[in-house]
């Protein structure tokens, strides 16, 4: 039985991970998407987001399959219901892909400025690998980089709000692009909420590995 279930957990991770690179890589098109708007970019984001949803269904039925006929108790069970939570978190990221690639639509032809580009792939790049970084703490059960992750959300944060003031500052001198404005700053909020999501996974997975929560500054 033992044997099994370990198998069936191996195989569910492979799903995972398959799952959250999609989810990655839609995320990284959509920032691209924003900074050169391309109609075929948006609608190839669109048709990865619904293969999500289904790699999405497909993860939560094989838990439910696993829970019903294994029982797992202690770390298989909380590991469980961490992949569990982690689904409905990637689901909402991939969500954020899909969102900031149907805003492009605002963009008309503005151009995004040079300072803002830079500052939005910098955010960009540190939400990504915020969540690189929850997942590998995921999969393999690593309490001590799931912890880096809790550390970088603040630099994040911070660099969100450096990028919404420098917009809003935008928005004042050229009120007539507000519609370009309007997305460059959901972009960078739903790269702000990438962090947010990164930070639940890690979240769980210290509790998977050590019984320990953490949210809220409990623990």
């Amino acid at each position: 039985m033992k044997i099994h279930l370990q198998r069936e957990l191996d195989d569910l991770r492979k799903r995972v991970f398959h799952l959250c690179s999609l989810v990655e890589e839609n995320l990284t098109l959509a920032i691209q998407s924003v900074q050169r708007p391309d109609d075929g970019m948006a609608d190839t984001i669109r048709r990865r987001d619904r293969e999500i949803d289904e790699l999405e269904v497909q993860v939560e039925e094989e838990c439910l399959k696993i829970l019903a006929l294994y029982h797992p108790v202690a770390a298989d069970l909380r590991y469980l219901v961490s992949v569990l939570k982690l689904n409905a978190d990637i689901e909402r990221i991939g969500d954020l892909a899909v969102n900031i690639a149907g805003a492009t639509r605002r963009l008309g032809d503005v151009d995004m400025p040079a300072a803002v580009s830079d500052k939005l792939n910098v955010l960009a790049a540190k939400s990504r690998a915020m969540l690189r970084l929850a997942l590998e703490a995921l999969m393999d059960l690593d309490p001590a980089r799931a912890r880096l992750v809790l550390a970088a959300d603040d630099e994040v944060d911070g660099l969100y709000h450096e990028l919404a003031a420098m917009l809003q500052e935008y928005m004042v001198t050229s009120p007539r692009e507000a519609n370009a404005v309007f997305c460059w700053l959901l972009a960078a909020k739903s790269m702000e909420r990438v962090g947010d999501h990164a930070t639940n996974i890690a979240e769980d997975t210290i509790y998977t590995v050590e019984g320990e929560i953490v949210r809220h500054g409990l623990g």
